[in-house]
């Protein structure tokens, strides 16, 4: 007998979470649909990164990506969903991609449906992937939700890779001036120290405080750097207890520029999400609670959650969000005349659209300030340092 982790919504639309003991993945999930549950996900109980890396030994994100846009193709072209998969099988370039294909479409040929077949075979596809799959299975359009899929993961890559791409650059300049400053402290600035002893005069209060940062640095920098890595090691693991993690993403959605960011980002994604959801006619409390792990701020997650009881219990969305005070006026004005228009799916996808743009331009002006504002910060950095080296110096020359 294994254990499996599964969650599943009941006939009354709430969300359940829980472990099982099973002899397979099949026999997991036939007894959940046994019990009248419609079951999201079910997986192997076990840690988050063992999960993570074999899924990526599997399919990586762009593959992922590359495997929903050819099966979509396939599909609106009038190939059968079996010869779609064994395609796709026969063409994989690596061996974990083709016998998880290949698992697919073993499970597809005796008689499974898709998304079932993807629940099985690998922990690989999301709760939002195996719904849309599902939602396009219900209604016959499987080819069309295969499509959206892949424009909703693609753009989700592209967000990534500009962003991971804007970054590379000032982590450089970062690693740079980092560098420069340490080795000029711990190795440049400690040789003067005899020079100035020999010399026997009094230095500037500048000179001295760097010519201490200097000394400690290069007989404690060791230390110090192994204490910072314990000190950020003992914060990660801290934050792995929810309600610090909350408490903290709560605090950070307070801080201003930072905070409005971190909101604008959130309330895209969860907005993109829900709205593709609805729009393929997920139920409203199915689509939130699907949504609400796709959001990273584990604060606007809880919200959401709250949200969701309240429309449960047949509060208006837009009235149940307003009262979290966590999502932006906007997105709740828009997702209030969304529903009294019917028209709650498209809009959503409208304002994932407006956020969007805001945060791509947030982003580049962002990085059009921190290159420069780097270097500046690094040239009055080594001009303090100079400074303080050449004060005594400069003193020295002035008394001859």
């Amino acid at each position: 007998m294994s254990l499996f982790r599964y969650q599943s919504i009941d006939a009354n639309g709430q969300s359940q979470r829980g472990y099982l003991q099973a002899e397979s993945h099949a026999q997991a999930v036939a007894r959940l649909q046994a019990q009248g549950l419609l079951v999201v996900e079910v997986r192997p109980a076990q840690g988050h990164w063992q999960r993570l890396v074999g899924s990526r030994r599997q399919l990586d994100q762009a593959a992922l990506v590359r495997f929903t846009e050819q099966l979509a193709t396939l599909l609106e072209a009038g190939q059968p969903l079996e010869s779609a998969l064994a395609l796709q099988a026969r063409q994989a370039s690596r061996q974990p991609q083709r016998e998880l294909l290949e698992g697919l479409l073993a499970k597809v040929k005796a008689g499974a449906s898709l998304s079932s077949a993807m629940c099985q075979q690998s922990s690989l596809f999301s709760p939002f992937y195996l719904s849309l799959v599902r939602a396009g299975e219900a209604t016959g359009t499987l080819g069309n939700a295969l499509v959206q899929l892949a424009a909703y993961l693609e753009r989700a890559q592209a967000q990534r890779s500009e962003l991971i791409s804007a970054l590379i650059y000032p982590a450089f300049l970062v690693a740079g001036v980092l560098g420069s400053l340490t080795l000029l402290l711990a190795y440049v600035v400690p040789q003067f120290v005899p020079v100035f002893s020999d010399l026997g005069i009094a230095l500037p209060m500048l000179t001295e405080a760097i010519l201490w940062l200097g000394e400690g640095l290069a007989r404690w920098g060791l230390l110090a750097a192994l204490s910072m890595a314990l000190f950020v090691c003992c914060g990660l693991f801290a934050l792995r207890d929810p309600h610090r993690r909350q408490t903290l993403d709560a605090w950070m959605l307070r801080r201003g520029a930072l905070g409005v960011f971190l909101q604008a980002m959130d309330t895209a994604r969860l907005a993109q999400t829900l709205g593709t959801l609805l729009d393929k006619r997920v139920a409203l409390l199915a689509s939130l609670d699907i949504a609400r792990q796709v959001a990273s701020n584990q604060a606007m997650q809880a919200a959401l959650g709250r949200a969701a009881e309240e429309t449960r219990e047949g509060t208006p969305l837009a009235v149940a969000l307003a009262r979290t005070q966590v999502f932006p006026e906007l997105a709740v004005q828009m997702i209030g005349v969304g529903e009294q228009s019917g028209q709650l799916g498209s809009m959503l996808l409208k304002l994932a659209r407006i956020y969007d743009k805001q945060n791509q331009t947030s982003i580049k002006r962002f990085m059009a300030a921190l290159v420069p504002t780097l270097t500046l910060v690094m040239t009055l950095l080594v001009a303090l340092i100079m400074l303080a080296i050449l004060l005594p110096l400069m003193s020295l020359t002035s008394n001859i």
